[in-house]
């Protein structure tokens, strides 16, 4: 088992940024690809970023790619999502995942889940 815990969601104006955390506990933090994801109400969730867990290999959603940037300290066994010039449309709840086999954006690959930062973003 893998737990999984955000933190750093808050409210921001537009053009602003957050960095959000995601703090692993349980089994071999290192060992796991981890992602990034959000949702919104009455929307499927929807991949945001991942990291693989030989460090190096990262990706982004088109939406985000060249605002945010994802990295992972494996001593600390967290993952974090820098979020720079921050848009309305990137108010979301925010999950951290981790996949023990598949560096993947699909939702069903990944086996273990937070329980979501809210992020804010006014206009």
């Amino acid at each position: 088992q893998v737990q999984l815990v955000e933190s750093g969601g808050g409210l921001v104006q537009a053009g602003g940024s957050l960095r959000l955390s995601c703090a692993a506990s349980g089994r071999t933090f290192s060992r796991f690809i981890m992602g990034w994801f959000r949702q919104t109400p009455g929307k499927e969730r929807e991949f945001v970023s991942a990291i693989s867990w030989k460090v190096g290999s990262t990706s982004y959603a088109d939406s985000v790619k060249g605002r945010f940037t994802i990295s992972r300290d494996n001593a600390k066994n967290t993952v974090y999502l820098q979020m720079n010039s921050l848009k309305p449309e990137d108010t979301a709840v925010y999950y951290c995942a981790a996949a023990g086999l598949v560096y993947s954006s699909k939702v069903d690959d990944y086996d273990y889940w937070g329980q979501g930062t809210q992020v804010t973003v006014s206009s």
